[in-house]
């Protein structure tokens, strides 16, 4: 199998509600485990939390995401973006990702042709979660 690198994403409490809006809105077959499954804490309140979720989608994307226990520090956003790419190809694919992300979004910037050419757009999901969307040579 070759070396992949997937977004793992982490949250406080609503990992379950954040994975489902994530396969609303790019399909594909959800599975997770609890931390009360694995007996991965002691603590009651945590027993129904998300330990570990994967997402896989049919055109192969891969999103992970769990809950961050109790015990540890927890920073919503960090310092990270999710980034989604694709030419003319994927433009229809990609718009529609676009469209499902922005439900309950804080848009930074809307999805235009930008400087270099591309349809480019940036928000912050619901979640806390920012997305890029890159489609090449994409025409507005």
């Amino acid at each position: 199998m070759p070396t992949r690198l997937n977004p793992y994403l982490n949250f406080r409490d609503d990992a379950r509600e954040a994975m489902d809006f994530y396969q609303s809105v790019f399909g594909g077959e959800l599975t997770r485990s609890t931390f009360g499954e694995f007996g991965a804490s002691q603590d009651p309140d945590e027993q129904d939390k998300i330990m570990h979720s994967q997402l896989i989608g049919a055109n192969g994307l891969v999103l992970m995401a769990a809950d961050t226990p109790n015990s540890m520090d927890y920073a919503p956003g960090g310092a990270i973006s999710v980034s989604l790419s694709g030419d003319a190809d994927s433009d229809a694919e990609l718009r529609g990702y676009w469209e499902k992300l922005s439900q309950g979004s804080t848009p930074i910037e809307p999805l235009t042709v930008a400087p270099w050419g591309d349809a480019f757009g940036m928000l912050t999901d619901r979640f806390g979660v920012t997305w890029l969307v890159n489609i090449a040579g994409a025409a507005d």
